[in-house]
C-alpha cells in the first residue's frame, strides 16, 4: 500500500486543524497585543482597530502608569464593535481645546503630579502665554495644543533623547511652526531663528559641545507660558544663568537705564537668538556704536576697558608661555601653574565686572593678573639665565678635555716614533 496518500491526508488534516476561524484568530491576536502591552482584562476592544495607536502609546511614559485608551477617549473598551465601542461619552480625535482639557484632567491635579515631581500648573500657564491667547480666546487654528509639542500617543519624558522636548530636539519642535514663513507672516513674526540660534554661542555649546546647561528656546521664553521677554525683562532672563554678569550690570549705569525702558538691556550689545561673545578687541567698537562722540566720557571709558582687558589677556598668555619655558628648562612648574590658575580666575572675573563699567575694579583685577604673570615670567627668565650660565661653564670644561685628548694623541705619536 502506498504511503503517499496517507501522508498527504494526514498533512491536510493537521493543516485544517491548525487553522483557527477568523473570529477566534482575531480574538487571539487581540489578547496577545493586550498581554504584550500590559493592559488589564482578557479583551480590550480598542486594539481590534487601533493596534498602531496602542503600540505607539506603549512606547510612551503613560503606558507605565496604568493609563489606557478610554481614560482619554472614553467609550466602552469591552466592546468589540465600533458602534458600542464609541458609545457616549466618547471623544475620537479631540479638538485642540479638548486636548488641553483631557491632559489637564491629570496634569492640573497636584495630588496626581506630586509623586512624579511634576508641576500642576501647565494648563494655567498656557492660558497666559501667547499660544494660549490664540487658542483659548481667538480660536486660532494655528495655535498649538499639548500634542503639537508632546505628540499624542508616544509621549516621552524630556530627558529621553527621543522626546520632541529633549534639549537637542526642542528647537526643531519650535521651528516646525516658527520657520513656516506663511504661518508666521500672518502674525508679522520673523523666521530663521533656529539656524541663527544654532550658530550662536549657546547653540555651539549645546550642539557641538553637548553642554546641556546651554539655554534652549524654552529656557528664555518659557514652555507652557511661552512669551517673548520685554526689553525691561531681558537682563533678568539672562541673569538666570549669567548671575554675576547680572549683578554687575545692575550695579552700573546701564541697569537703571534698562529698568526705565531707555535701553534694551543685554540686547544693546548682544543679539538675542544669535548671542555672541564680544571679543576683547571689539569692546570699544560695540560701545561707540551708541556713544559715537569720540571724546565723550563713555568713549574714553570704552577705550580704557578694552585696554585693561587686552593687557590682562596678554599677561595670561605670557604666563602660559613662561610655564612652558620652565618645563623646557627642566624646572618644576607646579607652583607656577597654581599661580597662573589664580591669575586666570581673576581674568575671568574681569568678564562679568566689565558690565558694571567700574574701571577701578577692573584695574584692581588687572593688577593681580599682571603681578602673577610678572612673577612667573621672572621665574622663567631666571631659569633661562641659569641655563646659559651652566652652558658657559661647560665651554672651558670641554676645551680642557679636548686639549687633554689632543696632548695625549701627540704623546702617543711621539712614543710610536721613538719606537
Amino acid at each position: 500500500m502506498s504511503w503517499a496518500p496517507r501522508i498527504c491526508s494526514a498533512l491536510l488534516i493537521l493543516a485544517l486543524a491548525g487553522l483557527p476561524s477568523s473570529a477566534s484568530g482575531q480574538e487571539r491576536s487581540d489578547r496577545q497585543i493586550v498581554q504584550q502591552l500590559g493592559t488589564a482584562g482578557s479583551q480590550y476592544g480598542c486594539v481590534i482597530c487601533h493596534k498602531d495607536k496602542r503600540r505607539a502609546f506603549a512606547e510612551g511614559v503613560h503606558a507605565n502608569r496604568g493609563i489606557v485608551c478610554h481614560d482619554c477617549h472614553g467609550g466602552d473598551p469591552g466592546a468589540v464593535e465600533k458602534e458600542p465601542g464609541h458609545a457616549a461619552p466618547f471623544v475620537g480625535i479631540p479638538t485642540k481645546l479638548e486636548t488641553v482639557r483631557i491632559c489637564g484632567d491629570c496634569h492640573s491635579d497636584p495630588n496626581q503630579m506630586r509623586p512624579f515631581g511634576l508641576p500642576a500648573d501647565q494648563a494655567a500657564e498656557m492660558r497666559t502665554s501667547r499660544h494660549g491667547e490664540l487658542l483659548f480666546y481667538r480660536d486660532d487654528p494655528n495655535a498649538p495644543t499639548c500634542t503639537d509639542c508632546h505628540d499624542s500617543h508616544t509621549i516621552r519624558p524630556p530627558e529621553d533623547a527621543r522626546s520632541d522636548v529633549h534639549p537637542l530636539n526642542i528647537m526643531g519642535t519650535c521651528v516646525a511652526c516658527h520657520d513656516d514663513e506663511a504661518m508666521m507672516g500672518s502674525y508679522e513674526l520673523p523666521t530663521g531663528q533656529g539656524e541663527t540660534y544654532r550658530t550662536s554661542a549657546h547653540g555651539i555649546g549645546l550642539y557641538e559641545h553637548f553642554n546641556f546647561a546651554a539655554p534652549t528656546c524654552i529656557s528664555c521664553h518659557g514652555s507652557h507660558s511661552a512669551l517673548p521677554a520685554s526689553e525691561t525683562q531681558v537682563a533678568d532672563v539672562c541673569s538666570q544663568c549669567h548671575a554675576l554678569v547680572g549683578q554687575a550690570f545692575y550695579a552700573g549705569p546701564h541697569g537703571p537705564a534698562t529698568r526705565a525702558g531707555q535701553m534694551p538691556g543685554c540686547l544693546a550689545c548682544h543679539s538675542n537668538h544669535g548671542t555672541e561673545l564680544v571679543p576683547v578687541e571689539g569692546i570699544e567698537a560695540v560701545c561707540t556704536s551708541c556713544h559715537e562722540e569720540a571724546e565723550s566720557d563713555a568713549a574714553v571709558m570704552a577705550t580704557d576697558i578694552q585696554t585693561l582687558l587686552m593687557r590682562a589677556e596678554g599677561n595670561i598668555h605670557s604666563a602660559e608661555e613662561a610655564i612652558h619655558e620652565l618645563g623646557e628648562a627642566g624646572r618644576g612648574t607646579d607652583d607656577a601653574r597654581f599661580r597662573q590658575r589664580a591669575a586666570l580666575t581673576d581674568f575671568h572675573r574681569m568678564g562679568p565686572a566689565q558690565h558694571s563699567l567700574d574701571v577701578e575694579a577692573l584695574e584692581d583685577l588687572g593688577r593681580r593678573v599682571s603681578t602673577v604673570s610678572a612673577n612667573v615670567r621672572n621665574q622663567a627668565e631666571v631659569a633661562e639665565e641659569q641655563r646659559w650660565e651652566h652652558t658657559l661653564l661647560l665651554v672651558p670644561t670641554w676645551f680642557l678635555a679636548l686639549a687633554a685628548i689632543f696632548l695625549a694623541y701627540l704623546r702617543l705619536r711621539q712614543t710610536k716614533g721613538e719606537a
